[in-house]
């Protein structure tokens, strides 16, 4: 198959894509922005890596949900935070986490279907309540945790870990799966 074809193909399932589809794919693009904007326009002095490597693989995630580069992206953002950022917890902080777990849940929601993919209410229905308690939880932890940091309370990273710990489970659980005991 040559280049032509391949454009070809690759418009012709672009135009039969579903609407599930293409809102997924719109909210990766818009949460992906947010969590490039935000930490870009602090007053700290953000690596100039981070955008380099952090706009092409926002829009390979875009393109390609199923691909590595989502997960690329999700740690350069993270690791881009994590070296130069101060330490407090900040609501920038907050907003570029929900950014990030919007990107990472709307990735994993379009990498299940193939572009030209229909999807019932019911399935949606099945991501929405896992989605809204992992982007509620994420500033509850954020406050949690800084409540901790602020009462100098020794072990505050194991009370982070268990409360993300608590929402993993909670959102497992909500999804609605089975442990398997077999």
């Amino acid at each position: 198959m040559n280049a032509a074809e391949k454009i070809t193909l690759w418009l012709a399932q672009l135009r039969a894509s579903g609407r599930a589809v293409v809102y997924a794919r719109l909210l990766i693009a818009v949460a992906g922005a947010v969590a490039l904007v935000v930490p870009a326009v602090q007053s700290w002095d953000q690596l100039d890596l981070i955008p380099l490597v952090g706009v092409p693989m926002l829009l390979a995630t875009i393109v390609l949900p199923d691909s590595l580069a989502g997960v690329v992206f999700v740690l350069v953002i993270a690791l881009g935070w994590l070296m130069r950022a101060p330490a407090e917890i900040s609501w920038s902080l907050v907003l570029t986490a929900v950014a990030l777990v919007v990107v990472h849940l709307a990735a994993a929601f379009a990498a299940q279907l193939p572009s030209y993919a229909r999807v019932h209410p019911a399935a949606l229905r099945r991501w929405w309540l896992p989605t809204a308690i992992a982007v509620l939880l994420v500033p509850v932890v954020a406050l949690a945790a800084a409540l901790v940091q602020g009462a100098d309370v020794p072990g505050s990273l194991v009370v982070t870990v268990v409360a993300m710990g608590l929402g993993t489970a909670t959102i497992w659980f909500a999804a609605g799966q089975k442990l398997d005991r077999g």
